[in-house]
């Protein structure tokens, strides 16, 4: 999570009373409540299940659907290989900080940042301890000397099957079983370039000391996508629908001045200043504001920061959180828009052995200068030993022309795969410059990686859909989000109007809306219910509607009322979950 100062902290109460909304109405709770409770795990209940859901099937319909792309679904639970080959278990770590004295253990740069104010991404272990010391942190709970932080991997850690020998991992990201799936993947896409696949589903990260409800969790759901294209041919084909679109950007160089507000730059912009160094990372970017956008979040209340070089991923040649303002923690990371080159497939394909390249087959064949390199094995098993396998098929994938560089310039070449530099001398390789005709090339895909945090994202919709009026709640969710439709409403439960009720709510789910009826109380009370719930309209059956067959039906946003034929109603109701402003309309 991001967490940047400048957050209206007069609204921090507002956070309090989604919580309890959240449990008063069955959006989600704290899991395993019966036992005391777990930190990191929340149970989403009725209404909140299908608000995540349905925020699903709006993140693929947008990036997936629309944009023609593929939707897998992969296991949660993979081998150490995979792990391995992709760096998360040499880098997917955190600070942690013991207490000397209560022994408990805590994000050591979350504290410094809670209690002196200062970021501490990208700082070393000896700076982050260097700094707690000079700022006085001490420990949250008794207040006791923290110890030097260490490195902890968050991953979480299993055996597959009845041998212990056989580990494995909890996925933390969805992205590793595309990139293993590759190979068929692009057969499937029929050899061509570029192409995306998309995956949404449950990960999970051992944090250290999650605190902040659905912000932070142990079991979290990811939806994400990777879009592979041509290193040699990056233009994306769409930016033309996106390039004067604005995006509020904290680029690194506002970052190193020491600035933290956004500059507002039109796509355009944004790359000819290589403030964005992908165009599809830019376009992706340019969808996902749209899309929180859609989810009730203004531009104003959201933009992208830059990660500097320390605080990227060990995979990422730039990355860009996408950041939304959010009443108790100031703005927290919602998306992340990664440009991760070519690191997966090359680990993956140096690892397991197997060729993960892509044919670009040229118009005509080409007669070109190049540099070979051959990889002496007796050399290198004698100097790397098991690990020569890997090294070997690392130099295949690494340009000869930059080995041939840097032998020259420093009489070694630092070769640096799976967590390991591996130093190459002149006597391990043979480098040759040869006039050579090609037909097409064999490549690397590169890749851009958009993934968003659904948690994260339902908590957000939340907090921008509450408002009060009146002394009551209106939660005032995006019409195609919302849990429940319609509300069906008998004015009072004698006289007949129950029976017609149930016959109007028997019509409407018939007709495929979400729809709930509800008798218990006064009409007063049920609106209240109806509009803490965030159902955007309510149906009432009155003694009017005994006499002409029309309904009353009410505007959660506005309380606007209009009468409407009963027969009528199913296509009054359609054109409205369309986006129609309808009210005015009948009015």
């Amino acid at each position: 999570m991001e967490r940047l100062r400048g957050a209206d902290l007069s609204q921090s109460d507002k956070c309090q009373k989604i919580m309890e909304l959240a449990k008063r109405r069955g959006f989600f709770w704290p899991s395993y409540e019966l036992y005391g409770g777990e930190s990191g795990f929340i149970d989403y209940g009725p209404l909140g299940a299908i608000l995540k859901r349905k925020i699903e099937e709006k993140w693929i319909n947008q990036f997936v659907v629309k944009e023609g792309l593929m939707l897998i679904d992969t296991p949660v639970i993979g081998p150490s290989a995979v792990f391995e080959a992709s760096g998360h278990t040499a880098h997917f770590t955190d600070p942690i900080a013991s207490c000397s004295r209560c022994g408990r253990k805590w994000r050591a740069d979350h504290l410094l940042e809670d209690q002196a104010g200062i970021s501490a991404e990208g700082l070393a272990l000896v700076e982050l301890d260097a700094a707690l010391k000079e700022h006085e942190v001490h420990c949250p709970e008794c207040g006791g000397n923290l110890e030097a932080p260490q490195v902890f991997n968050e991953l979480f850690k299993t055996t597959i099957g009845p041998y212990s020998e056989h580990v494995g991992y909890g996925r933390p990201e969805t992205a590793q079983g595309i990139f293993v799936n590759f190979k068929r993947l692009h057969e499937l896409a029929r050899n061509r370039l570029p192409f995306g696949v998309a995956q949404v589903g449950k990960c999970m990260r051992n944090e250290i000391s999650p605190r902040q409800g659905p912000i932070r969790l142990r079991e979290l759901t990811i939806m994400e996508l990777e879009f592979f294209f041509d290193p040699e041919n990056p233009h994306c084909s769409k930016l033309k629908e996106v390039e004067e679109e604005k995006l509020r950007l904290l680029h690194e160089e506002l970052i190193r001045e020491g600035k933290n507000e956004p500059v507002e730059l039109s796509v355009r912009e944004a790359l000819e200043r290589n403030h964005i160094k992908a165009e599809w990372n830019a376009y992706f970017m340019v969808k996902a504001k749209r899309f929180l956008n859609e989810l009730g979040i203004s531009d104003g209340d959201q933009f992208f920061k830059e990660k500097l070089v320390g605080e990227r991923a060990h995979y990422s040649a730039q990355t860009y959180d996408q950041v939304v303002r959010l009443s108790r923690w100031g703005f927290v990371e919602v998306s992340g828009h990664a440009w991760r080159t070519d690191y997966d497939l090359k680990m993956h394909m140096a690892s397991s052995g197997v060729d993960l390249r892509a044919y670009v087959q040229f118009e005509k064949p080409r007669r070109v200068k190049k540099f070979t390199l051959k990889a002496h094995h007796k050399q290198l098993a004698q100097v790397f030993g098991k690990d020569s396998g890997r090294v070997t098929r690392l130099l295949e994938l690494t340009p000869p022309e930059e080995v041939a560089e840097a032998l020259k310039a420093d009489g070694r070449y630092l070769l640096r795969g799976n967590g390991q530099t591996y130093t190459i001398l002149p006597e391990h390789v043979t480098l040759k410059e040869e006039e050579v005709e090609e037909k097409g090339r064999r490549i690397l895909p590169s890749v851009v990686e958009p993934s968003f945090g659904l948690d994260r994202l339902t908590y957000a919709t939340l907090e921008y859909a509450y408002s009060e009026k009146n002394d009551r709640v209106v939660l005032k969710l995006p019409r195609d989000v919302a849990p429940i439709q319609v509300a069906v409403l008998p004015l009072v439960s004698k006289n007949g109007l129950p029976e017609k009720a149930e016959q109007i709510h028997s019509l409407l789910k018939g007709e495929g809306f979400a729809v709930e009826y509800d008798d218990a109380g006064s009409i007063g009370r049920r609106y209240a219910r109806m509009d803490e719930a965030g159902t955007p309209i309510a149906v009432t059956i009155d003694y009017q509607t005994l006499e002409d067959g029309t309904v009353t039906v009410r505007d959660r946003n506005s309380w606007k009322q209009v009468r409407v034929s009963a027969t009528k109603l199913p296509a009054f109701l359609r054109e409205f979950f369309q986006g129609r402003d309808v009210f005015a309309v009948s009015s």
